[in-house]
């Protein structure tokens, strides 16, 4: 029997209806996997082994809570034959002390997905910079001079974080937008944090920011298109963008057979790209969302497929 370990945000907190990681749990029960809830201060490191304070759960969406829970355990880690880490951003020291712990697991023979090595290394703006090729102009500074000379160069452009998530802290400035400075300035701490600026793409209004979810380096046939309302340029879902799935391009297939091959390298089995026009905008390796939509929108189950993979690694 398959031990499935899923390391997660509260579950008290999660939306049953929208979380991609309560449609895996579904697809591993009607494998009749056991399936384990823990957060990141369960796991423990004591004399050589990692332990976990989990408890079993099961998803039922039509009930009220929509999850139940046995009484807590602690489990070495190897009791577990896999372990999800799908714990939202932001990628705190907190977060990489779990990698640490992660990494221990592993040694001890579980299969942990996404690699907890890769997950230090694929930061989710910085790790697209690996495939310029495919990213619009852009710039990691923290040196306003140089932000605003890129501002200066392409009129409009987007500035964000580079541990951002959900559309926080992205900024949309045109050349001569009298916010210009205290923009750079907040988001670099006056100088002091490095952030990305991106040459502004048109096409997030019409076509949106797809999520391409790729399964073990291979794209799904449909991404979500998160298309920005009203004046808001941002397509988040959690800014309230409308989404629709729409096949994939043949530059989008190409892109993905590229970057999965780097994926495949990395470990980095469950991932979400973000792609504006002909555009890959970022790689988000942590927790990638957007599988209940696809699945309600086409007949395309991506929960299903990565369990399915997960069952031929195990």
């Amino acid at each position: 029997m398959v031990k499935l370990g899923m390391l997660m945000d509260a579950i008290e907190g999660i939306d049953p209806f929208h979380d991609s990681t309560i449609a895996m749990i579904l697809a591993a029960q009607k494998r009749l996997w056991d399936i384990y809830y823990f957060q990141p201060n369960d796991l423990y490191y004591d004399s050589g082994t990692v332990f976990v304070r989990a408890q079993t759960i099961k998803i039922n969406k039509t009930a009220m809570p929509f999850y139940e829970l046995s009484e807590v355990k602690i489990f070495p880690a190897n009791h577990f034959s896999i372990i999800l880490q799908r714990k939202d951003p932001p990628f705190t020291m907190e977060y990489l002390y779990t990698t640490y712990l992660l990494e221990h697991a592993q040694k001890a023979g579980v299969r942990v997905v996404n690699n907890p090595t890769s997950l230090r290394d694929a930061n989710e703006k910085m790790f697209a910079t690996c495939f310029s090729e495919f990213m619009s102009p852009t710039i990691v500074s923290s040196d306003k001079a140089l932000i605003k000379a890129f501002i200066q160069q392409h009129q409009k452009v987007v500035l964000k974080p580079l541990d951002g998530m959900a559309g926080q802290s992205i900024f949309f400035i045109e050349y001569g937008d009298n916010n210009t400075n205290v923009s750079i300035e907040t988001l670099t701490q006056n100088g002091t944090v490095h952030i990305m600026a991106q040459r502004y793409i048109p096409a997030i209004k019409t076509t949106g920011d797809k999520r391409i979810i790729m399964i073990n380096g291979y794209a799904i046939d449909y991404a979500l298109a998160r298309i920005p309302v009203g004046d808001d340029s941002r397509g988040n879902m959690a800014r309230g963008a409308r989404v629709e799935a729409v096949p994939l391009t043949e530059h989008e297939k190409n892109m993905c057979s590229v970057i999965g091959k780097t994926l495949r390298e990395k470990g980095l089995s469950f991932v979400g790209l973000d792609v504006i026009g002909d555009y890959v905008t970022e790689i988000n390796v942590t927790s990638p969302t957007g599988i209940q939509e696809i699945q309600k929108l086409t007949n395309v189950d991506p929960a299903e497929i990565f369990i399915e993979y997960l069952s031929e690694i195990v």
